[in-house]
C-alpha cells in the first residue's frame, strides 16, 4: 500500500512540478532595448539577483559598474559577465554600505571617473541578521538596506540629473507589507527583532522611492521599486528557519535569473519612460502596503534620515 501511495505521490510531483515551476518564475522583461553608451551601477552586483542583473544589461551594451564590498567576489563575477557577453566595460569598484566613509569614497572615485550615469540599481542588501550595528552605529538591516542606499544615492544624484534621461531603481521586498516605521527606536535598540527590522528596512526602500519620484518630477530622472520575488540566494544565511525552507521548497523559488527581471524591467522597458514612484513585481505594477503610501511618514523618513546621516538635501 505505501509503495502505491509513494508512486502515485511522484507521479503527482512530475505532473505538478512544470506548472508549480512556471508559476514561480513569475515575469519575464521582454523589452529588446539597448544601452549601448549607458553607464550603470548596480550595488551588490558580485552574487544574486545583482550579478544576473548585470549580465543581462551587458548583453545589452552597458558599461556596467558592480559596486560591492568584497572585491574580489567582484572580479570574479566581472570576469563570467564579460566571459558570456564579449562586453569588456564591466568594472569593479569597493563600497562598503555599511560604512558612511566607504560610500563617500566610492562616490567620489565615480564623480571623477565617469562622465554620465544612466541607471542606479540600488539593489544590495541583508537580511534577518543577528542584531549588529553599522560603522556609524546604525542597525546593520536599517543601515545597510535604506541608509546606505539614501547617502549613495544623494551623493550621485547631481551627475544622474546631467545624464537624464535617467533612472533609480531600488530592490525592495514583499516584507515591506509587515513593516513600520518606529520612529522611537529606529535602531531597534529598544527591543530587536530581525524579521521586523528587516520588514522596515523594505518598507522605507518604498517610502524612500514616494518621497523621491516627488522631488524628481520635472528633472526626467525615475525612480521606482520593486519586489523581485522569492529568490534562492544568499539572503537567507543568517536565518536558520528560512534556510531550511527554502531547501525544502525549491520549485517554489526564483532563480537569480528569474529574480532579476523585474529589476532588468525597470532598468530598461520603454514604457517606463516617463513612470516614476511606482511599485512592480513580476513586471508589472502592483499595490503597495497602506503605510507604504503615506506621504507624512515618507517625507519624516527623508528629513530624518538626512539627520541621521549629516547632509542636508533639499
Amino acid at each position: 500500500m505505501f509503495l502505491y501511495l509513494a508512486a502515485g505521490v511522484c507521479v503527482l510531483l512530475i505532473l505538478l512540478v512544470p506548472r508549480i515551476r512556471k508559476f514561480a518564475a513569475g515575469g519575464v522583461c521582454v523589452s529588446t532595448a539597448r544601452l549601448d553608451g549607458k553607464t550603470v551601477i548596480i550595488t551588490g552586483a558580485n552574487t544574486g539577483i545583482g550579478k544576473e542583473t548585470a549580465r543581462d544589461l551587458a548583453k545589452r551594451g552597458a558599461r556596467i559598474i558592480i559596486a560591492c564590498r568584497d572585491v574580489i567576489k567582484g572580479e570574479i563575477a566581472a570576469q563570467e559577465v564579460i566571459a558570456e557577453t564579449g562586453n569588456k566595460q564591466v568594472i569593479v569598484r569597493k563600497l562598503d554600505l555599511a560604512d558612511s566613509s566607504s560610500v563617500k569614497q566610492f562616490a567620489e572615485k565615480i564623480l571623477k571617473e565617469e562622465q554620465h550615469l544612466h541607471i542606479l540599481i540600488n539593489n544590495a542588501g541583508v537580511m534577518m541578521c543577528p542584531y549588529s550595528k553599522t560603522v556609524d552605529g546604525f542597525e546593520m538591516q536599517f543601515g545597510v538596506n535604506h541608509l546606505g542606499h539614501f547617502l549613495l544615492t544623494f551623493l550621485l544624484l547631481d551627475l544622474i540629473k546631467r545624464s537624464a534621461p535617467a533612472r533609480i531603481v531600488n530592490v525592495s521586498s514583499l516584507a515591506h507589507l509587515f513593516g513600520r516605521i518606529n520612529f522611537s527606536d529606529l535602531q531597534s535598540e529598544k527591543n530587536y527583532d530581525s524579521g521586523r527590522a528587516y520588514c522596515q528596512s523594505k518598507l522605507a526602500n518604498v517610502l524612500f522611492t514616494r518621497e523621491l519620484a516627488r522631488r524628481l518630477e520635472g528633472t526626467n530622472v525615475t525612480v521606482n521599486v520593486l519586489h523581485p520575488g522569492s529568490v534562492r540566494s544568499e539572503l537567507t544565511r543568517h536565518s536558520v528557519v528560512l534556510s531550511l525552507v527554502w531547501k525544502l521548497s525549491p520549485f517554489f523559488l526564483k532563480t537569480p535569473t528569474e529574480g532579476a527581471q523585474t529589476s532588468i524591467y525597470c532598468a530598461v522597458a520603454e514604457e517606463l519612460q516617463s513612470i516614476s514612484g511606482k511599485y512592480f513585481k513580476d513586471c508589472h505594477p502592483a499595490s503597495v502596503a497602506l503605510q507604504a503610501q503615506n506621504n507624512e511618514t515618507a517625507e519624516r523618513l527623508w528629513h530624518t534620515s538626512c539627520q541621521l546621516l549629516g547632509i542636508q538635501w533639499e
